[in-house]
């Protein structure tokens, strides 16, 4: 099995004219060991998030959040859709955050000054689950609190169509950092190919994360990703799109929020109207009756230039019973 190292894992933009690492088949299965976000900054608690102290952070913008690629996948070409499908994600045996000042919405308060004032990084210790392993493992926040580790990918794309931007503040409908949390194991991710060979990136996988990632920052953790490249032909589609097997999510990125909502909103009555049987009015009726009908916000803080994702989500059972 092709295999992408993690100390080849360093890239900070997604850029065409960068030369592939990989080259893959269309469904052929590879892997790819990430770094975390901080490009293994972060070990112990006495790393404090202290700008002069990180490497890469005297550059502008800074050299965070690394990523691996691009991986050329034979036969991808500009108007086909890759398709993502994550088989794997094994979590390194810990996972940290970082706050402190001017870090997310708090980090400037007067009201808590302990947030303002002083810097501070949890390390959060993951243990084996019954499999003995960390597929089905814990992450412990404290001695009293802890959740099951539930991965995902925070920052996958393809190359841009005519721009080089940065994998810690570009988005876009070729993807990005989009920190959705349904970028995991068993779920199918549609992007817009806009070179050839597709040019896909990946990193900045997180061991779990609360809607929004308020603080700018999650379970941030080094991991390494099973996955493969599937190719749609001569398929268009507005931006990323997620397959689960309960449900179809429409992504977008903007702001305000209310923005990334109308149009990953519209964006799935689209969806609905081209391949699901519905007419654009009871598509349009769909999302305003369906009690199931859902808009999950996953990334809304506020950092450098980075939009608000949100995702217009309908259960597959109504889609069976379009007309």
């Amino acid at each position: 099995m092709q295999r992408i190292p993690r100390d080849l894992a360093r890239k900070y933009a997604f850029d065409a004219r960068d030369t592939p690492l990989l080259q893959v088949q269309p469904g052929e299965t590879f892997e790819i060991e990430t770094f975390d976000a901080s490009t293994g900054f972060f070990r112990t608690e006495a790393d404090k998030a202290i700008p002069a102290n990180r490497p890469g952070f005297d550059r502008i913008p800074p050299l965070a959040n690394p990523i691996a690629g691009p991986i050329h996948v034979a036969g991808a070409e500009r108007g086909d859709v890759l398709v993502v499908v994550l088989e794997e994600i094994l979590v390194d045996d810990y996972s940290w955050i970082a706050v402190g000042p001017r870090r997310g919405p708090l980090g400037d308060s007067a009201r808590y000054p302990e947030l303002s004032r002083e810097y501070t990084t949890k390390i959060f210790k993951h243990t084996p689950g019954p499999s003995q392993t960390l597929r089905d493992g814990t992450l412990h926040f404290s001695e009293r609190v802890s959740w099951p580790i539930t991965p995902f990918v925070g920052t996958f794309g393809v190359a841009p169509d005519r721009e080089v931007v940065t994998s810690l503040d570009g988005q876009g409908e070729w993807g990005g950092n989009l920190d959705i949390r349904d970028a995991a194991v068993g779920n199918r991710l549609w992007l817009p190919v806009q070179h050839p060979g597709g040019l896909f990136y990946l990193g900045d996988v997180h061991a779990s994360q609360g809607d929004t990632e308020f603080t700018g920052t999650a379970a941030e953790t080094k991991s390494t990703v099973r996955l493969r490249l599937e190719l749609l032909k001569k398929r268009s589609i507005p931006f990323l799109r997620i397959e689960k097997p309960g449900s179809i999510i429409a992504v977008s990125a903007a702001k305000p929020l209310e923005a990334a909502v109308e149009s990953a909103t519209i964006y799935l009555i689209e969806w609905l109207v081209a391949e699901h049987g519905y007419s654009i009015t009871d598509a349009y009726c769909l999302v305003s009756t369906c009690p199931d009908f859902r808009i999950n916000v996953y990334q809304m803080c506020n950092i450098r230039q980075l939009r608000y994702v949100a995702g217009a989500e309908i259960p597959r059972k109504y889609l069976m019973d379009a007309n």
